[in-house]
């Protein structure tokens, strides 16, 4: 049976185009909400934050019908590695000549228009690794693939830790989603989900509580082992390697955290943690933002107050609303309902990426879709976590939805080479 040529119609995932497309409109609503105010002339006026976003949005959709329409692509693989190599370049220089803001060195700016090259390494960086793991002979079981996937990561990451960017950096463990598509033991997800208990418990109840605690789970790990392997054989001798070297990391990682929080975290960044944590109490300060937005939307109750009608909205309590708390917008115009609602399309989109995903027949498309659905979903965790007080205030944007056009292209250009490769493979079968 020969290939049959497909339409557009039908080789085109239009259902990930209009959950895109609704995201969007949702955004510009709320950006235009939070910033509203008596002596505007309607959203689109160009002097305010909505009618800005409005030019954003037309040209991300112009960005998105090129990267569908023209741009062949088999180009995206052939040009991961030149486009990671630059975007490399561009993270360590904006560390240097990059404007300051809110104390880190993160966005580059070229007259009226800023740029954070963070938001781009994060396409790059899901290209490349899309483009290593899918190599011929490529496993995660050797040491020169987990050199090669820890570099394509942790390169970057350790750039935008250096601009004091935590949240954006923070988004790269969602790749741990991916590793684990691919072959990825799950009991190393296990062991990074008690690091980062045991860093939480040590600065809570103290380096003695969580060693003990330490010490309870290694016993238990080693009485299972005792009676689940074959004496003097070599799985329980390994196994044994394994949980010794594991329990003085871990304990290495215990001794060492109130170094790292003292030491290698910001003051502000301090601050957020011991708030979130309950360590301290800052309602002027740090704890302000997010008390506003839980009040925000805690009052817009089970169907909101209205499009417009929000107060703490219209008069400017929440600090960051039309970008970093874009949600708590929603909460409170658009009540628990609205809420639903643009969780409910967050799932679609992402559920619908990995379905996708699972079905192409590439491994380069399949990897990157699981690349772009972990970014998603950490930035969606993250941000609406952030606006409802379990997560530290880091500044992260709510994908399509918060103001601001780096943003805005990043997700739209990430999102539509993904729909593009998925076109590709479903134009001919």
């Amino acid at each position: 049976m020969g290939e049959i040529n497909r339409g557009l119609g039908k080789s085109v995932d239009w259902t990930l185009v209009l959950l895109y497309l609704a995201l969007v409109a949702i955004g510009w609503l709320n950006v235009y909400a939070s910033v509203h105010s008596a002596d505007m002339q309607g959203p689109l006026d160009f002097a305010v934050r909505s009618g800005k976003q409005f030019v954003w949005i037309l040209t991300a959709f112009a960005l998105g019908a090129v990267i569908l329409f023209v741009i062949n692509p088999r180009l995206w693989e052939v040009l991961s590695s030149p486009g990671y190599l630059l975007v490399l370049v561009l993270l360590v220089a904006v560390i240097f000549i990059g404007s300051a803001h809110k104390g880190s060195h993160s966005w580059f700016s070229l007259g009226p228009v800023s740029f954070q090259p963070a938001e781009i390494s994060k396409i790059t960086t899901s290209l490349v690794l899309a483009m290593v793991m899918s190599r011929q002979g490529f496993s995660l079981k050797t040491r020169k693939g987990w050199m090669a996937v820890a570099a394509v990561i942790g390169i970057p990451m350790l750039a935008i830790l250096a601009e004091n960017e935590t949240g954006s950096a923070l988004v790269y463990t969602g790749m741990l989603f991916v590793l684990y598509r691919e072959g990825l033991p799950g009991i190393l997800l296990g062991l990074m989900g008690l690091a980062i208990l045991l860093f939480v418990l040590t600065l809570k109840a103290g380096t003695v509580v969580s060693l003990i605690l330490l010490g309870i789970i290694a016993i238990g790990y080693l009485w299972f082992l005792l009676r689940h392997t074959r004496p003097m054989s070599r799985e329980r001798r390994m196994s044994l390697r394994m949980l010794l070297l594991a329990t003085l990391l871990f304990a290495g990682l215990v001794f060492s955290t109130d170094i790292a929080f003292h030491h290698v975290l910001q003051p502000h960044q301090r601050l957020r943690i011991e708030v979130l944590l309950g360590m301290k109490d800052d309602p002027a300060g740090v704890g302000y933002n997010v008390r506003q937005s839980m009040i925000a939307i805690g009052s817009g109750g089970f169907s909101g107050k209205g499009f417009l009608q929000g107060t703490q909205t219209t008069y400017g309590f929440v600090p960051e609303q039309s970008t970093d708390f874009i949600f708590c917008t929603v909460g409170e115009e658009w009540g628990f309902l609205g809420c639903l609602v643009v969780l409910a399309l967050y799932g679609l989109l992402i559920s619908r990426i990995v379905k996708d995903a699972e079905e192409s027949r590439e491994a380069f498309t399949r990897i990157y879709g699981y690349c772009v659905a972990s970014c998603l979903f950490m930035h969606l965790f993250i941000n609406i976590g952030m606006t409802i007080g379990l997560m530290p205030v880091i500044g992260i944007p709510l994908p399509f939805l918060s103001y601001g056009g780096s943003s805005l292209w990043a997700f739209t250009v990430m999102l539509f080479i993904f729909i593009a490769l998925n076109h590709q493979e479903k134009k001919y079968f």
